[in-house]
């Protein structure tokens, strides 16, 4: 709460995947194209082959256009970004790896130099000294991958960091090799994608001899994919596998995807450019690279997601809270830390909207991605505020809310505002208006015999007793907030689940 809140109508991590997706798929590029290209040029000359030695010289400039360009852009757009919607945490990224990210940057210089030269003194250059430019390229690109792989795998699985505090402690955390290997695989593999295109404007018969060679570094990518994923997932906290194992359905979908796109585009590969390159055409390569962004994006959401409720692990909170000043804020009150409310923020209904904008816009909007008004819908101002005691404890994926009673109240109040329309829809009969009660009040955390705690407490009861622990539900369980609805709802709820079986 040291930052003033960048508001940009939804959440701003939604900004950053985009950057990032596009960033990461072509700075993978950059890695495994530079060795590609130094590999093409290196067999043009062993085989005297001048039209392979043609491509490779349009091959990269166009590698030259895309890295350092769109590359370079989308980095620091990255860093601006990052910077905005998570200044504590970046703050904490760079602090913790101040030396990571110092070398880091040295690599990144000798990659433009190096790309620079390599792209445009073909002629200029005798063969061994060009081959030597080239191969300076691919190790301070790899070098740059191998740093900000210890650190982007540090905010999943910092390990002992969270004790010793020591540097390679977060760098060389339990995911760190699979992560590396994982993403060696992955520009291996774009290196071939990303080759099939400049190989499209070349003539035949030189044309089927690339598509071919860049089909064999595309399969041999992707073919280990699977293997490495899964091993990096193993390796991931328990609370995260979680996800995985079917409690946040979105995070199935993402592996289902990534592994749909990756064994698709290896059969298209095969069928299209190892046996009949000459069928390889703009369209095939345009489904290519389709999949290629769908692994990356479905890894690169997996890794994101399977953080939260935080930023870093244990660390700090996908808000930009630590954990540890979550009480100090909930005793004191929101007004005493955050600096950036605003004087005329006074009703209940302005506080609780800025709130909203502190503590949660980082990962919800009102209306959009994530939107919190069908979230929030049929809740009343005084069970909003229950819910928010135990917020982490209904929803995993959120953190602690940092507030006292007074912030819980004004937030309630808000988010009671957003769907003030639907609570007073009456009910048609008594059975709805109990199940209406039931999916607002009891089914973000019960079903009535379903994996997600399954409702079993009111088995064999009567209606008298079931209202009775209606009335009781904190004393029955902490985590559970309080009954807040009117006697008749209550009734109407308590009927409702002494009837189902």
């Amino acid at each position: 709460m040291n930052y003033p809140v960048w508001q940009l109508g939804y959440p701003g991590g939604l900004l950053i995947a985009l950057i990032a997706v596009l960033h990461v798929f072509v700075s993978h590029f950059a890695v495994g194209g530079g060795a590609f290209l130094v590999v093409s040029e290196h067999l043009a000359y062993k085989r005297n082959d001048s039209e392979l030695l043609d491509y490779a010289k349009r091959h990269a400039k166009f590698f030259a256009l895309v890295t350092l360009v769109f590359g370079a852009v989308t980095g620091v757009g990255i860093w601006f970004t990052i910077a905005l919607v998570s200044p504590e945490a970046t703050s904490s990224l760079i602090h913790t790896f101040v030396w990571g990210w110092a070398i880091e940057w040295v690599f990144f210089f000798v990659e433009i130099a190096a790309a620079l030269i390599y792209a445009y003194q073909w002629d200029r250059l005798d063969r061994k000294t060009h081959l030597i430019v080239g191969w300076i390229y691919f190790i301070a690109a790899w070098a740059s991958m191998v740093v900000i792989n210890g650190i982007i795998t540090y905010m999943l699985t910092p390990g002992r960091w969270l004790e010793t505090k020591a540097f390679w402690d977060g760098f060389f955390n339990p995911t760190y090799w699979p992560s590396l290997l994982t993403r060696m695989a992955m520009a291996i593999a774009l290196a071939g994608m990303f080759g099939l295109i400049t190989a499209m404007r070349m003539s035949q018969p030189v044309r089927d001899r690339v598509v071919r060679m860049a089909g064999v570094w595309l399969v041999s990518g992707l073919a280990f994919i699977p293997f490495l994923v899964w091993w990096y997932f193993v390796q991931f906290p328990a609370f995260a596998k979680s996800y995985l194992a079917g409690l946040i359905p979105t995070a199935q979908h993402a592996v289902r995807a990534g592994l749909f796109c990756t064994v698709f585009a290896i059969v298209l590969t095969i069928l299209l450019a190892l046996w009949k390159p000459r069928l390889m055409n703009a369209v095939g390569v345009a489904v290519l690279l389709v999949c290629g962004l769908g692994v990356m994006a479905s890894g690169e959401y997996l890794r994101e997601f399977s953080r939260k409720p935080y930023a870093v692990n244990g660390y700090i909170y996908a808000n930009d809270l630590r954990p540890g000043a979550v009480d100090v804020i909930s005793a004191d009150g929101v007004a005493s830390h955050a600096k950036w409310l605003t004087s005329a923020a006074e009703d209940d209904l302005s506080r609780g909207k800025e709130l909203f904008t502190i503590q949660c816009g980082n990962c919800h909007s009102v209306d959009g991605y994530r939107a919190i008004r069908k979230r929030v819908a049929s809740w009343d101002a005084q069970f909003a505020a229950e819910i928010m005691r135990g917020i982490h404890l209904t929803r995993g994926t959120m953190p602690r809310f940092a507030g006292n009673d007074e912030d819980r109240r004004a937030l309630g109040v808000y988010l009671a505002s957003l769907n003030q329309d639907k609570r007073t829809a009456p009910a048609d009969n008594e059975s709805q208006l109990g199940r209406m009660q039931f999916e607002t009040r009891c089914a973000m955390c019960h079903t009535i015999a379903g994996q997600r705690r399954p409702l079993l407490s009111f088995h064999g009861a009567d209606v008298e007793t079931a209202d009775g622990m209606l009335q009781a539900l904190d004393a029955m369980n902490p985590e559970m907030p309080q009954f807040t609805g009117s006697e008749a709802e209550r009734r109407a709820l308590a009927k409702w689940l002494v009837a189902q079986k």
